[in-house]
């Protein structure tokens, strides 16, 4: 509540005394706190969003990593610092909606944020080996309800994309389809390809290129639509599953108090970077994923909408607050 307060404050004082504050951002460095390890999709995606920003701005912008706990290490260096524009986070849809139900506290509020945009979505679709003798949610579920405790999904995590899929079918069908947790997304992925694991959930950039090979395919994509990149694939509310959902998605934020100009005129550039065809091309649809392009307020209702289906998943799969 006191930071709640002092935020504000802050914000309005620095609309008083710079009345042009929107038109003169920025006048030096911003920092991108990404919670995540370099490298990966959303590291790249910022970075290459941070690099236009440079050209454009005359300023540099900056990544830091912050790795670690679900992202709370970066969150919550954020929701600390001072609100005036100058340091950002890379947030994905975990920080709002699944970390609030999967921790009893979290360092930072996720209604907090002054929200800029969500610039990407990637769907997922639901995988298996070819050693799994199904090709749709309907067949997989017959095959174990013949065969209960036999197959195994690989997850990463309390309340990442595969458990809360996978643990709603087990709710919805009375299914037996057993959680086995790795340490990411990239060793869950060695673990399908070792057929550890028969079973789990990855975008069309994660999975893509070994369902083209007949290495994994695919029982249905976990999404409101058909995939551009497989639209053979049917969806799961297709297959009488309409709760079957799983996505990420991948934004930016600045902490709460930050002045609506600065933020507006952030949302604003950064929408008109990604919607260029050469950039969406290349980080985003290239990879399997969606352009939104967000405003800030779309952002927010997005947010509060996914909200009930989250809260619901995570009730599906068990998962008690730590």
């Amino acid at each position: 509540m006191i930071r709640a307060l002092l935020a504000g404050l802050y914000a309005t004082l620095l609309t008083v005394m710079l009345p042009v504050t929107g038109q003169a951002f920025p006048e030096r460095t911003i920092k991108i706190v990404v919670g995540a390890a370099p490298g990966g999709g959303l590291d790249i995606l910022v970075r290459a969003v941070a690099q236009e920003l440079t050209t454009r701005w005359g300023k540099s912008v900056i990544v830091e990593n912050r790795a670690g706990a679900s992202g709370l290490i970066g969150a919550e260096s954020v929701a600390n610092a001072t609100p005036d524009g100058y340091t950002w986070l890379a947030v994905t849809d975990q920080i709002y909606l699944s970390n609030r139900f999967a921790f009893k506290r979290l360092p930072y509020d996720p209604d907090g944020f002054a929200n800029i945009s969500i610039i990407a979505l990637a769907d997922q679709f639901v995988l298996a080996t070819p050693s799994v003798p199904a090709n749709s949610i309907r067949e997989l579920v017959a095959l174990d309800l013949e065969k209960p405790d036999t197959l195994s999904y690989g997850t990463w995590g309390d309340g990442s994309p595969p458990q809360l899929l996978y643990e709603t079918l087990n709710r919805a069908a009375g299914t037996k389809l057993l959680g086995v947790p790795y340490k990411g997304v990239a060793p869950v992925m060695n673990a399908l390809g070792t057929n550890e694991v028969q079973l789990s959930v990855a975008s069309a950039g994660t999975a893509g290129q070994f369902m083209r090979a007949g290495k994994l395919k695919a029982l249905a994509i976990a999404a409101k639509s058909r995939s551009p990149d497989f639209p053979e694939i049917p969806t799961t509310a297709e297959q009488g599953y309409p709760d079957l959902q799983a996505f990420i998605w991948f934004g930016l934020a600045a902490p709460g108090g930050t002045p609506a100009a600065i933020v507006e005129k952030a949302s604003t550039e950064i929408r008109d970077i990604v919607r260029q065809p050469a950039f969406s091309e290349r980080f985003i649809t290239s990879i399997g994923w969606k352009l939104i392009a967000s405003t800030p307020a779309e952002m927010d209702a997005r947010i509060q909408a996914e909200l009930p289906l989250i809260r619901t998943m995570i009730g599906n799969a068990g998962v008690l607050p730590r």
